[in-house]
C-alpha cells in the first residue's frame, strides 16, 4: 500500500510524493529526490519539523521533546524523520522548495476546448499527454504558458485531480494576452505547456459548515472542490455564494445544481451588482451572509476574488463581530482577474 503526500513548500509550491506503508515521510522523500531539511534523521535535532494540515499518521516515541515538545504535537507540528503515514496527507514544509533541491513540476498538453461562456469567461480545457501525470490540490493553480509569447498566466483549476482533462474558467480581459489568444487564434490541437501546481488556497478537511464566497471567473476552484466532495461526501452543511457584475457573467450554474442534487448537503446562491439587473439578490456577497450560513463563526470560509472582494468580506466579519474557525482566500493583483492565481 502506498499514499500520497502532498507537501507544500512557503514559495507556494507543491510537490507530491508516494509514501509506501511503513515509511517514513523524510525516507519517502529523500527516494524521489525531494531533499526535505534534516540533520539527525533520529527525532533529536528538530529541523526536519513541519506542520500535517490533514491525514492520519504515526510519531511512534523515538524522539526528544526537545525537538518536539507535546504542546506543538497537539498543533499537528511534525518531525517528517519519524512520521509514518497511515493515510494521504497534506504537510506545510517551513523552506522554499529549491532549497529541497526540487521544482515545480512541468507538464505539456493539448487544446482540447476554448469556449465562450459569456462576454467575460472563457472556458478551456486541455487533455494532458498519456502518460503525463498531474495532481493537485482542489482549489490549486497552474501557470500556463501563452503560445507566441514568453509570458504565462496563473489560473486554477475548475476540474477535479487525477482528471487527463484539466479545465478552467478564464476571465476574458480586454486586450489581455491570454484572452487575445484564446478569443482570436486558439484552435482545438494546439499545445500547451503547464507549470504547477501552485498556491495555498485549497480545500482542507472537512470538520464543520463550510461558506465559500466567488466573484466571477472564481468560481472554478471552487468546482474543483465540489467536483472532490461530490465524490466522498460530507455531512457538513455547506453553502456557495456565487457573485458577479452582470446578470449573464453567471456561468456553470447548470454544474452548481448538479452538485446540490449529487451532495445533499450543499446549497448555493447568486448575486449580482447590476442594479438595473432582474435577478432576485442583488448587491455585493456580503449582502447576503445570512446569520444562517455563519453559524455564530462555527465555520470554514473559503473566498477567491479581487482585493476589493477580500477586503468587503474581512471588514464585514469585523463589523458583525465573527471570527471563522479559519479562512483561507485567494486574492488577485489588480492586473488579474478572478480565476487566474496571484
Amino acid at each position: 500500500m502506498s499514499y500520497t503526500i502532498a507537501l507544500n513548500f512557503e514559495d507556494g509550491v507543491t510537490r507530491f510524493i508516494g509514501c509506501k506503508e511503513g515509511e517514513t515521510v523524510l525516507d519517502a522523500a529523500y527516494r524521489q529526490k525531494v531533499n526535505l531539511p534534516m540533520d539527525c534523521s533520529d527525532g533529536v535535532c528538530g529541523t526536519c519539523k513541519g506542520h500535517c494540515e490533514q491525514g492520519e499518521f504515526d510519531m511512534g516515541d523515538e524522539y526528544l521533546e526537545e525537538a518536539l515538545s507535546d504542546e506543538e504535537a497537539a498543533e499537528g507540528q511534525v518531525l517528517t524523520c519519524q512520521m509514518v503515514p497511515s493515510s494521504d496527507c497534506v504537510i506545510q514544509v517551513p523552506v522554499a522548495s529549491s532549497l529541497c533541491k526540487t521544482q515545480v513540476g512541468k507538464i505539456e498538453g493539448t487544446l482540447a476546448v476554448v469556449e465562450q461562456l459569456s462576454e467575460d469567461s472563457i472556458e478551456l480545457a486541455v487533455d494532458l499527454d498519456e502518460g503525463a501525470e498531474l495532481a493537485f490540490l482542489p482549489g490549486q493553480y497552474i501557470h500556463i504558458d501563452v503560445p507566441g509569447s514568453e509570458a504565462h498566466r496563473s489560473y486554477s483549476f475548475s476540474s477535479k485531480p487525477g482528471e487527463q482533462r484539466a479545465t478552467f474558467l478564464i476571465r476574458n480581459i480586454p486586450n489581455g494576452l491570454m484572452s487575445g489568444y484564446l478569443t482570436r487564434q486558439a484552435k482545438v490541437g494546439d499545445r500547451l505547456s503547464l507549470t504547477g501546481p501552485l498556491g495555498s488556497f485549497y480545500l482542507r478537511e472537512i470538520t464543520r459548515p463550510v461558506l465559500m464566497l466567488a466573484g466571477g471567473t472564481g468560481l472554478a476552484p471552487f468546482l474543483s472542490m465540489l467536483e472532490q466532495l461530490a465524490e466522498k461526501g460530507s455531512d457538513q452543511p455547506m453553502h456557495l455564494i456565487y457573485g458577479v457584475n452582470k446578470d449573464d457573467h453567471l456561468v456553470k450554474v447548470d454544474a452548481l445544481d448538479a452538485f446540490a442534487e449529487r451532495l445533499p448537503t450543499f446549497t448555493y446562491s447568486t448575486v449580482v451588482v447590476d442594479e438595473a439587473s432582474q435577478h432576485p439578490r442583488k448587491g455585493y456577497v456580503t449582502h447576503h451572509m445570512d446569520a444562517e450560513v455563519l453559524h455564530d463563526g462555527d465555520i470554514d470560509v473559503y473566498l477567491c476574488g479581487p482585493p476589493p472582494m477580500v477586503d468587503a468580506v474581512l471588514k464585514h466579519f469585523d463589523a458583525e463581530g465573527i471570527v471563522p474557525q479559519s479562512f483561507h482566500y485567494e486574492k488577485f493583483t489588480p492586473n488579474q482577474a478572478p480565476g487566474e492565481a496571484s
